[in-house]
């Protein structure tokens, strides 16, 4: 059995984490109920700024919050000294309710409204990442509005497309995101921010991928970007501030995975930086990351109460729990996978391989296909291990039910930092039909 971060098996033989009985807490706060490992947010947090302070190098780790974002996760990450990551208005609604200093905000999406960049220039966030034409024509214009100057990095597409253990040289220009970098669309791009006397440009940001277990993908598109600086410092005399080489660092999610230390990522990053930096004889710039999954992800777990059960002859026996895709559409929408395990039976032995299948109406809504387990008992609570990423924030009222609580647990203690939805929080933005008037 993989444990990760503080959980473990206590001595009532129930599934434990950051020192807090599972058990206890699906029976305080109900199910399904997403547990957070807030030292082990902590440990992967560290790992990543450490690895740059081992090095001298400067830079800025920022959080990627569509990963999981509610007040008190940002409030953590800025105990922790992080930058942030936010990729529409309400992340950054969320960020400035929880107190996130602007300056230290990062700006990103391919279809930021009109209103979303004026908020984020009335709270002075501290870098939008402009990801398109449009968007650089409505920055400028609402920049030059407000009489300030904007600092931005561009997003380009290197042509590297990065996941798991593979990467692909061709393809990604084909994305929604950012400036291609080889079609001239990037080019055109700085010599404009370059021209507006109200932006800044501070550098570049890429993002080749996601649940990436190799360094290879991010050596290549820092070659592929500073070939283009290169190209730029001779054309422009434009050398940049700001090299952003994005996340996607994976994680541990089955015993398929092996993803590496975080430190392993950014030594190779920092290598390669400072080989190309030296080789066009320009000043280092600051690197930038924004880890997402690879710090809240196997730091959450999910803890669902069983109910019914059903066999199929010579098929498979289905158990059933009182979630699903309305709290996890991950195995729905991209057949992700889980390891899982009933927290309050850890030291029984294993009898049965079921299919565990969600509550909503769909015959998609299936969590884990193929898991061994004791044999399961209505009642029984089932602990599905790293859905701290894309659980909580994909979560969804699909059938109308509400969503789960969020509990922080820490050295033995257990903090509430969002409340169950209610069914009367279901219908509260519902308006009525109006009654009609017989005539």
């Amino acid at each position: 059995m993989f444990f990760h971060g503080t959980s473990r098996v206590n001595d009532k033989g129930h599934l434990e984490i950051g020192g807090v009985d599972a058990v206890e807490l699906a029976k305080e706060y109900g199910t399904p109920l997403y547990i957070y490992d807030v030292a082990l947010i902590r440990q992967r947090a560290r790992a990543f700024k450490e690895a740059f302070e081992k090095h001298g190098v400067k830079a800025q780790v920022a959080y990627a919050s569509k990963a999981f974002s509610t007040m008190a996760m940002i409030q953590l990450v800025e105990e922790e000294g992080l930058s942030l990551d936010v990729v529409s208005g309400g992340e950054l609604y969320t960020a400035l309710k929880a107190g996130f200093p602007p300056a230290r905000i990062h700006f990103h999406g391919n279809n930021k409204s009109r209103d979303e960049l004026a908020m984020a220039l009335e709270h002075g966030v501290g870098c939008i990442v402009v990801d398109n034409f449009y968007e650089l024509e409505l920055l400028d214009d609402l920049s030059k509005q407000y009489g300030v100057t904007t600092f931005i990095l561009l997003r380009v597409t290197p042509g590297i497309e990065a996941h798991t253990h593979d990467y692909i040289l061709t393809g990604q220009e084909d994305s929604k995101f950012g400036f291609d970098l080889n079609n001239g669309q990037a080019d055109e791009a700085l010599e404009k921010a370059l021209a507006s006397a109200s932006l800044h440009v501070l550098g570049l940001h890429c993002h080749i991928g996601s649940q990436i277990f190799e360094t290879t993908g991010f050596v290549l598109a820092a070659q592929k970007i500073f070939k283009k600086i290169g190209s730029w410092k001779e054309k422009y005399k434009f050398v940049p501030e700001v090299v952003n080489l994005g996340g996607g660092f994976g994680i541990r999610y089955t015993s398929e995975d092996d993803p590496i230390p975080a430190a392993m990522y950014v030594e190779q990053i920092i290598q390669e930086v400072k080989k190309q930096v030296i080789e066009m004889d320009i000043t280092m710039p600051e690197i930038w990351i924004e880890p997402g999954r690879s710090l809240v992800g196997d730091a959450g777990t999910t803890i669902y109460s069983i109910g019914s059960q059903k066999e199929v002859p010579n098929v498979r026996k289905y158990v059933a729990v009182d979630g699903g895709m309305s709290d996890n559409i991950r195995p729905a929408l991209y057949e992700a996978k889980y390891e899982a395990v009933l927290a309050n039976r850890m030291l029984d032995e294993n009898e049965e391989v079921v299919a565990i299948a969600g509550k909503c109406c769909e015959s998609g809504d299936m969590l884990i296909w193929d898991l061994p387990l004791p044999k399961a008992e209505a009642g029984d609570y089932l602990a599905v291990f790293c859905t701290g990423a894309y659980g909580y924030s994909m979560a969804n009222n699909y059938n109308r039910i509400p969503r789960p609580a969020v509990v922080f647990v820490e050295n033995g203690e257990a903090q509430l930092v969002v409340k169950r939805e209610t069914y009367e929080d279901l219908v509260r933005l519902d308006v009525p039909l109006k009654a009609k008037v017989n005539k």
